[in-house]
């Protein structure tokens, strides 16, 4: 892929906010429309003029065309090339040529619109792309120097329409520099904050590749420990003695049930840097998969976990050991900050499975809300805090899905899950 991406032509490759700017210069293309039939309108009004209108109007017949045109074809277009660009900005260049040597080439004032066709090319192109647009406007300039038909203006008027000329021209300048140059700045600026976000996200999925190895390390490093004991605890659990004293019966079971969670926990930190689905997934029900989580965790703390049920029709999904790691974190740090209980929700909106996970603690902090999902932003102030609700974003992210966290007016926090049913949903018929 890498060889393939090198030797692909420089057009190919799309530009930024392209799909903006296209779309700034059609509205460009507009305006020229209505400008040149405006202009031709008021111009031959004037007596004493005489001007081809055939040769004149077929231009703006053919330039509203060429919108149509790009309106129908790029609907569905999620950008366009430099070359693309440059052959639109190609055929206004054009089209002003050909209007130009029908009105009086070097001397209509109109000559310098070629100067905002050039500086349109320097901010959308690539600057070997805006050189093709400047050589091709002088090239065009420096054939009207020499080569047009004269407009021919009323003696007594001429020079006065000259100057009111020139005026337009400079006003009208002025008015397109400001408006499109600076919005189509404004799309750069947009280009270049949707790229940071884009690094950022490469950066965390670095991020997360080296956890990924980390845990894989440390998965490979514990697994044999814990084979050990797991084999160890299963003879004693057979050993007469033990069998024997109840009291060491109930120890020995209590640590194999622990160990079991300690590989449960060490294999979902590798799914949750790594791989989304587990190896040997398992067919469940939404509600059953839901109703599990929240009987795990509730056994595991005195405050009350108050699950709402509001999905409607059941569905079977692919139990994901990962994605419920992560609502677990969520809960998890829910249950931290709030000891009187917190509220778990599911509902279905359109095609996705909505989690709010309500707590009636401190809420989050500023710094928090618009960090949230960051590696290592906690406010629990211990190393390598934040890791968890990391986790909770990027897996989500994995699956089409995301993750928005607000305060609530009557205090406490929430933390809502939105994610994709394709993601869950087993291929199968809907559990009754």
């Amino acid at each position: 892929m890498k060889a393939a991406r090198a030797i692909a032509p420089f057009d190919a490759d799309i530009a930024p906010a392209s799909a903006n700017n296209m779309a700034l210069l059609v509205q460009l293309r507009w305006l020229a429309v209505v400008g040149q039939l405006l202009a031709i309108a008021v111009v031959s009004s004037i007596p004493g003029v005489r001007l081809p209108l055939t040769q004149l109007l077929i231009v703006p017949f053919l330039l509203a065309l060429v919108n149509l045109a790009t309106l129908v074809l790029g609907r569905n277009r999620q950008g366009y090339s430099y070359l693309e660009l440059l052959g639109a900005l190609m055929i206004d260049v054009e089209a002003l040529s050909w209007q130009l040597f029908f009105t009086g080439g070097i001397t209509n004032p109109f000559i310098f619109l070629f100067l905002v066709q050039i500086v349109i090319g320097a901010v959308l192109l690539h600057p070997r792309w805006s050189w093709i647009v400047a050589l091709a406007a002088a090239a065009d300039v420096t054939f009207l120097t020499f080569n047009f038909r004269p407009l021919g203006l009323p003696p007594g008027s001429a020079e006065s329409l000259l100057l009111m000329g020139h005026l337009a021209c400079f006003l009208l300048i002025a008015a397109l520099l400001v408006i499109f140059v600076v919005r189509m700045d404004a799309n750069h600026r947009a280009s270049d904050a949707l790229l940071a976000a884009l690094r950022q996200q490469a950066a965390e999925e670095h991020h997360i590749i080296r956890m990924g190895l980390l845990a894989s390390g440390a998965a490979h490093e514990l697994g044999t420990p814990m084979a050990s004991m797991s084999v160890i605890l299963g003879d004693w659990a057979r050993h007469k003695a033990i069998k024997a004293d109840a009291d060491l019966a109930d120890d020995v079971t209590v640590m194999q049930t622990e160990l079991q969670r300690c590989k449960r926990i060490v294999s979902g930190i590798l799914m949750s840097a790594g791989e989304i689905r587990g190896e040997n997934p398992e067919v469940t029900t939404l509600r059953g998969f839901l109703r599990d989580i929240v009987a795990d965790w509730q056994a595991r703390t005195s405050a009350p976990i108050c699950l709402i049920d509001e999905f409607g029709p059941d569905v079977q999904i692919v139990s994901d050991p990962a994605l419920r790691q992560v609502i677990g974190n969520v809960v998890d740090n829910a249950l931290e900050v709030s000891p009187t209980g917190i509220e778990f929700s599911a509902q279905r909106r359109a095609d996705a499975l909505v989690l709010d996970v309500i707590d009636h603690g401190p809420g989050f902090s500023p710094e928090m809300i618009g960090g949230f999902g960051r590696p290592y932003m906690s406010t629990k102030g211990r190393d390598g805090g934040g890791l968890g609700l990391f986790l909770v974003v990027n897996v989500l992210r994995k699956l089409g899905g995301r993750v928005d966290v607000a305060n609530l007016p009557e205090g406490g926090a929430l933390v809502r899950l939105t994610i994709p049913l394709s993601a869950l949903v087993f291929q199968g018929k809907k559990a009754q």
